[in-house]
């Protein structure tokens, strides 16, 4: 929680001071109190008042609402998630020949388009998604389209092989974010890197990322696999081949693009990672102000403070 006029706060640090003055009026009034000869007929007096707890109520709420009146000029804010009204985003997934091994169940690629479409699932329609799939070179392009099932197709038409370059796969995205806003100012948009990481071929992908945060288009990456990961039998013949991911390298793409970056080791996790992605791109943080929860509060305090001080000695605290 936040809040728009937080000098307003100070005001809480007068509350203390109310109550050391209460106090010592009090034992000012008790110093020079008359001194009652009937003492039995005064305890039996105070008996039938009831616990001597009741007389601090009033006191109590109206502090109370008055510490909730000062947060309600602080004027309170918090923080929601709201849909984004325009938004592209595009997926930018490895097929590489890395891609093959089985570190992650069933393979890392059958895995991460599993993933895929738990994201789209989570996207709000509105959302336009594009899909640039790549190995050697960036072999297939899907424009974003609020019809995500060109997306779903390119997905799942994925196979291993080939090398990994990730640099020109990024620089295509971007050049499709770019054309799909028609020349018009660039809505929302952001790219979701899938990979294992090792880039093998083509462009530095860390410079592309820095032109993408130039562009305010923020790369979110999600690295794939284990150290330990192995391809058994590459192309049907020769022997395994170790293929560790680079979470290194995906995360500087992330840092300096302005995304984030995450590294899954098993399906499970990255599905998760996935489906938080979907809801997190699918809308925007907005601060909502919340000031008059806090300043109803504060005068039903008061209210009840005020009954409850007739109630306790006849009159108003």
């Amino acid at each position: 929680m936040s809040f728009a006029n937080p000098l307003w706060l100070f005001a809480l640090f007068a509350l203390p001071l109310l109550v050391l003055a209460q106090f010592a009026r009090r034992r000012r009034a008790r110093r020079y109190a008359v001194r009652f000869t009937a003492v039995r007929n005064l305890k039996l007096a105070a008996a039938a008042a009831g616990p001597s707890w009741r007389r601090h109520v009033p006191a109590a709420l109206a502090l109370a609402a008055l510490a909730l009146l000062a947060l309600a000029l602080a004027k309170p804010q918090r923080t929601v998630a709201v849909p984004v009204g325009r938004a592209s985003v595009m997926m930018v997934t490895d097929h590489s020949l890395s891609m093959e091994a089985d570190d992650v169940q069933p393979d890392r690629l059958s895995a991460a388009q599993a993933a895929a479409h738990s994201f789209l699932n989570k996207l709000p329609q509105h959302v336009k998604v594009g899909v640039v799939a790549f190995s050697d070179t960036p072999d297939t392009v899907q424009a974003p389209s609020e019809d995500h099932s060109g997306a779903r197709r390119v997905i799942d038409s994925q196979a291993p092989g080939g090398a990994t370059d990730t640099g020109d796969a990024l620089s295509v995205a971007i050049q499709a974010l770019q054309s799909s806003a028609g020349g018009k100012k660039l809505p929302p948009s952001s790219i979701i890197l899938l990979s294992d990481g090792r880039t093998t071929t083509g462009r530095d992908p860390v410079a592309v990322a820095r032109a993408a945060g130039r562009l305010r288009i923020p790369i979110y990456t999600v690295s794939l696999g284990t150290q330990d990961a192995l391809i058994p039998n590459p192309g049907g013949f020769g022997p395994p081949v170790p293929v560790p991911p680079d979470p290194q390298l995906l995360g500087q793409i992330a840092r300096v693009s302005g995304g984030r970056a995450f590294t899954a080791e098993d399906d499970s996790q990255l599905s998760t990672i996935y489906k938080s992605l979907g809801s997190q791109l699918g809308t925007k943080a907005k601060e909502h102000e919340i000031t008059a929860a806090f300043a109803l509060g504060g005068i039903a305090l008061l209210l009840g403070a005020a009954a409850a001080s007739l109630r306790v000695s006849g009159r108003l605290p």
